[in-house]
């Protein structure tokens, strides 16, 4: 098992894509689950969904920048589930139109990427903090990317400074007994990267892997799992490549 019957895990960005796929995992696996999207209409779907199964889960609209809605919301949260166990920092704009260079996108688009990629994680990790310290097992999962290993973009540069704060919240949040780690999903086909990429574009992506498959949102959604298990109680300030081999490194 993955995480404790009766854990409480708050997963960002939760309506859809990966966090749509965390927060069913986690829901599966016994966790009351919290999903924060900035969509309120998707988010509340998401959560229904889940509702329908038999599993528990609760929606909330909210921006990962906003300091004061996600302070309410953590803290709302924490008093229905009686503390926050796991929190997965997913949300982010992650688009063909933030994985461009920065002369092209220009300060105002580039500074909205690293609010929400970069400064949302921050905001995050606060508001959720002291409802997670002390408890048993308590975990943060931060999604980063391979392209922040393989550098050019934007969009790489805000990851990279993902899997710092990783290491930073890593030295930072260990003194109250919390794991922070991190994922760098490599081309996985998920809906936006089926719509955004051509196919052509995709398979050469596919080439620079060391493995010949399609990498899928089960093998990122595994490697969550095993994050916030008890599995990997020894670890910390790490980052998981998911990549088949693509961000492969040193």
């Amino acid at each position: 098992m993955a995480v404790r019957a009766g854990t409480t895990a708050v997963v960002t960005g939760g309506a859809r894509g990966f966090g749509k796929a965390f927060g069913a995992a986690l829901a599966e696996e016994g966790a009351a689950v919290v999903l924060i999207d900035i969509d309120a209409d998707a988010v509340e779907r998401a959560a229904a969904d889940l509702r329908r199964s038999g599993l528990v889960a609760i929606g909330f609209a909210g921006d990962v920048t906003d300091e004061t809605a996600l302070a309410a919301i953590m803290a709302e949260a924490a008093e229905i589930h009686g503390g926050i166990d796991v929190l997965i920092n997913n949300a982010g704009l992650h688009s063909d139109e933030y994985s461009r260079p920065i002369l092209d996108m220009g300060l105002a688009k580039t500074r909205r990427l690293l609010d929400v990629n970069v400064v949302g994680v921050i905001a995050c990790t606060l508001a959720a903090h002291p409802y997670m310290t002390g408890r048993s097992g308590a975990s943060v999962v931060n999604i980063a990317s391979a392209a922040a290993h393989l550098g050019g973009t934007a969009y790489g540069t805000s990851k990279l400074a993902v899997i710092g704060l990783t290491i930073t919240f890593a030295r930072e949040l260990g003194i109250s007994g919390i794991r922070v780690n991190a994922i760098s999903p490599g081309m996985i086909a998920t809906d936006t990267i089926r719509a955004e990429l051509p196919d052509a574009v995709q398979e050469r992506v596919k080439a620079m892997q060391l493995i010949d498959i399609s990498g899928s949102e089960v093998d990122v959604v595994e490697a969550m799992l095993y994050l916030t298990s008890e599995r990997a109680r020894f670890v910390t300030g790490e980052t998981l490549r998911v990549t088949g081999g693509m961000a492969a490194g040193v």
